[in-house]
């Protein structure tokens, strides 16, 4: 039985219900004239490990035949530079320091409105396939893909890999097959489920390549034979996930939805170091360039007829608000949004971010979930008619709020970015230091000019702390008041 995420709120008390949907004009409109959405992201693939950007040695003819088809971002980032929080970004348009998803393996808030949750108010069928890593695959927890909005789901409880067990609906099933075809697969019957149906759907394809230790089928691995070992296996996973996300782009049109689809593409946090091509200063696990920018590409032939390339910046934080504004769709009581609506962008009328973007990375430690073996454990206790109740799986307080964090103390690394300028506020000990790129003319970040534009540093610092403010006082709790 799937606990309800009201019931839960109200059981443990941790603040005021999720809000309820208020629907937009479309969102009364026949389910014919709503898109069908499928959203696809990568684990750890960087921004240049892509064909189409020109890589020297791996092939995704998948990838590089959407991105000459629809709409190529140049500049689209992660909102954090690991995986869990940009994921949380993406359900809920909101950076995810927000909720206290700090760093992978945090969990949502049962507080939050989901994607899924908004979509469904307008009359969309749900479904999640692959890596989920936003609380819980078990059953009765709040912050299972179930309780967060999903109707259908068979998920991980993190990365995975070949052969994997995942969760159906909180039972334990064994996978066959390359990890990334497991998900593109589960997804494809949803989706041929639901083509013809009365209602259109939404798809969230989260893969589990090519997060290490990479292991791709030989076949794959065997295309990069002349490339040191650990490469090989590196670029097969992506060979591997670019062929499973083809045949789901296939499919739609196998299907005949195709042309009222939106498939949208990208990675949840930049490359690995010694195996990516980042385009940018360091790499996963960083907030410089490299760290947060991720391959996005978005196919919707009925609204993005032709292909074309934008650079200007975008976040997966943009998603939310995008799909909402689309389907016509306003949420009672959402909360603050740091994504905004790119709907005049894919109908070629932006031309520039209408404000700027905020990173956070907060100095919080990860919680480690070993995906494999905590559902082959589950396999076998619901072989003997059992389920997990470890509160350590179940995750049943994810709601309550028990610290408050100062208003006025920013830890970590944080960055504000108004193209070109991007402004980096890093705390230790001692007062804050500065740097400040014109990325336009240093994509590197290797010039810090901050001693050199005194106005603009002050001007962007003020804006950045009035940010980071507003990120605290969601975090204590004050968007649920």
């Amino acid at each position: 039985m799937q606990i309800d995420r009201r019931q839960f709120l109200k059981a443990v008390g941790a603040g005021a219900v999720l809000a309820t949907a208020g629907r937009g004009p479309a969102a009364d409109a026949g389910a014919s004239t709503k898109p069908n959405i499928v959203l696809c992201m990568a684990d750890d693939q960087g921004w240049g490990d892509m064909g189409y950007y020109g890589h020297k040695v791996l092939k995704t003819p998948n990838f590089d035949a959407m991105a000459a088809a629809g709409l190529r971002f140049d500049r689209f980032y992660a909102a954090c530079p690991v995986c869990t929080p940009t994921r949380g970004s993406v359900m809920t348009g909101r950076h995810p320091n927000r909720f206290g998803c700090f760093k992978w393996g945090h969990a949502l808030r049962p507080q939050e409105i989901t994607v899924a949750e908004a979509l469904k108010t307008a009359g969309y069928v749900t479904g999640h396939f692959g890596k989920w890593h936003l609380g819980s695959v078990y059953k009765n927890s709040p912050v299972n893909p179930g309780a967060s909005g999903f109707d259908e789901w068979l998920s991980a409880a993190n990365f995975y890999d070949n052969d994997a067990v995942l969760s159906r609906e909180g039972t334990a099933v064994q996978a066959k097959g390359e990890s990334s075809m497991i998900a593109a697969d589960a997804a494809i019957a949803f989706i041929r489920k639901h083509a013809k149906g009365p209602r259109p759907f939404l798809a969230v394809v989260w893969f589990g390549s090519p997060h290490s230790p990479h292991q791709a089928v030989e076949a794959d691995r065997k295309l990069y034979a002349d490339q040191p070992k650990r490469k090989q296996h590196f670029l097969g996973e992506i060979t591997g996930m670019d062929r499973a996300f083809g045949k789901i782009r296939k499919e739609l049109g196998t299907l005949g939805i195709r042309e009222n689809t939106i498939l949208w593409y990208c990675s949840d946090n930049g490359g690995l170091p010694g195996l990516s091509v980042t385009g940018g200063r360091k790499n996963k696990g960083s907030i410089y360039e490299g760290g947060l920018r991720v391959p996005g590409i978005l196919e919707w032939p009925a609204r993005i007829p032709s292909p074309r390339k934008t650079s200007v910046p975008c976040n997966t934080s943009d998603i939310y608000p995008t799909l909402l504004e689309i389907v016509g769709v306003r949420m009672k009581g959402q909360p603050p949004l740091d994504g905004v609506s790119l709907v005049g962008l894919i109908g070629g009328k932006m031309t520039a971010r209408p404000r700027p973007m905020g990173f956070w990375d907060y100095p919080a430690r990860g919680i480690g979930q070993r995906s494999t073996a905590m559902l082959q454990a589950l396999m076998k206790l619901q072989a003997q008619g059992k389920e997990a109740t470890d509160p350590a799986l179940l995750r049943p307080n994810a709601g309550k709020i028990t610290k408050q964090y100062p208003e006025n103390a920013f830890p970590g690394h944080a960055a504000w970015l108004d193209w070109p300028w991007k402004l980096h506020r890093i705390a230790g000990k001692g007062r804050p230091r500065f740097e400040l790129y014109n990325l336009a003319e240093d994509p590197g970040e290797k010039s810090n000019v901050a001693a050199t534009q005194a106005d603009r540093l002050k001007a962007m610092t003020a804006a950045l702390e009035a940010w980071l403010a507003s990120v605290v006082r969601s975090l204590n709790g004050k968007d649920y008041t």
